[in-house]
């Protein structure tokens, strides 16, 4: 018995059940010329620095600024400057810190206004107002250079023989796409924090150039061999499909030729009839191949391969 016969008469059949669509698949470009990720321990060894720093940050903050402060580190990320720099806006503040025997700086960015709320606790003020992003006034830079100092005193203590140059704090910048702490293709370690000033929040991040940090993390405990990654490289290369094609001899025409063809012109091609077609992948030549058919179907009966130079069958 189906459910159709169990149906009341009269009563309309059920719609057939459609599948539910699947979610577009997610593809993440990577580039095998910069890789961007970091092996678990590296990445946890980097955050647990980060997190300490953080609360560093926030102790030193409430104790400069007189209102309870916290910061809290959100996101760790390996970026190049050029992405770095571009994920910021277009008008903040950045504190571009030299580093002993090193040519990138690191960077401390938050609001400018953010920054004015602090130094208006600082001088006395109670109440958090709206202040717009503008650059600083001598004294505000010199105020916030002293909390930059005082930061820059936390991170070395956080990070410990992970960060053994010694770091100062230089000039100030208040354009991210001018600010030149280093070259655009530079790696720079990136952790976001979101800073709470009282009822204040801000987001702000540092940036330091991996070269300063990845030595003191050492080799990964979890890497591959060699032997084993050439292995799986080539396994997964083999799985993916590429287009083959049967290709004649080319023919060097004029191009006043090509301009005046017609239908029903004839061109020559120096391809004797004997001589089999290149077999060609992403036009590279791979073999040779006589026409031949497979059913109603035009097909390439292989006649030696250039990838292995023996010959492997005839037509």
């Amino acid at each position: 018995m189906t459910l159709l016969e169990t149906l009341p008469p009269g009563t309309p059949a059920p719609a057939p059940a459609v599948a539910a669509p699947r979610p577009p698949k997610q593809v993440e470009i990577y580039d095998f010329r910069r890789p961007t990720t970091l092996p678990r321990e590296h990445s946890r060894a980097l955050e647990l620095a980060f997190e300490t720093f953080a609360r560093q940050w926030g102790t030193q903050l409430t104790a400069k600024v007189r209102v309870l402060s916290q910061v809290t580190c959100e996101q760790l990320q390996v970026l190049t400057y050029d992405e770095f720099a571009a994920s910021l806006p277009a008008t903040t503040a950045m504190v571009l810190c030299g580093i002993e025997g090193t040519t990138p700086k690191a960077v401390i960015q938050f609001p400018t206004s953010a920054a004015l709320s602090w130094v208006s606790h600082m001088l006395g003020g109670t109440r958090a107002s709206t202040v717009p992003e503008r650059t600083f006034t001598p004294i505000e830079q010199a105020l916030v250079r002293r909390l930059m100092e005082d930061a820059l005193d936390d991170l070395r203590y956080s990070f410990g023989n992970l960060l053994v140059a010694q770091i100062v704090v230089g000039g100030f910048q208040y354009n991210s796409q001018f600010a030149q702490a280093a070259q655009k293709s530079d790696l720079m370690i990136v952790a976001s924090f979101d800073i709470r000033v009282g009822e204040r929040s801000a987001a702000g991040t540092v940036a330091i150039p991996a070269e300063v940090l990845l030595p003191q993390l050492g080799e990964s405990e979890s890497a591959v061999d060699p032997v084993e990654v050439r292995r799986l490289l080539g396994g997964q290369l083999a799985s993916v499909p590429v287009d083959v094609a049967l290709r004649l001899a080319p023919a060097a025409v004029l191009p006043s030729v090509v301009l005046d063809l017609a239908v029903g012109d004839v061109l020559p091609l120096p391809h004797p009839q004997s001589r089999p077609l290149a077999i060609t992948v992403d036009g590279q030549v791979v073999g040779r191949a006589a026409v031949g058919s497979a059913g109603s179907r035009l097909a390439g009966i292989v006649v030696s391969t250039s990838l292995t130079g023996t010959e492997e069958g005839t037509s």
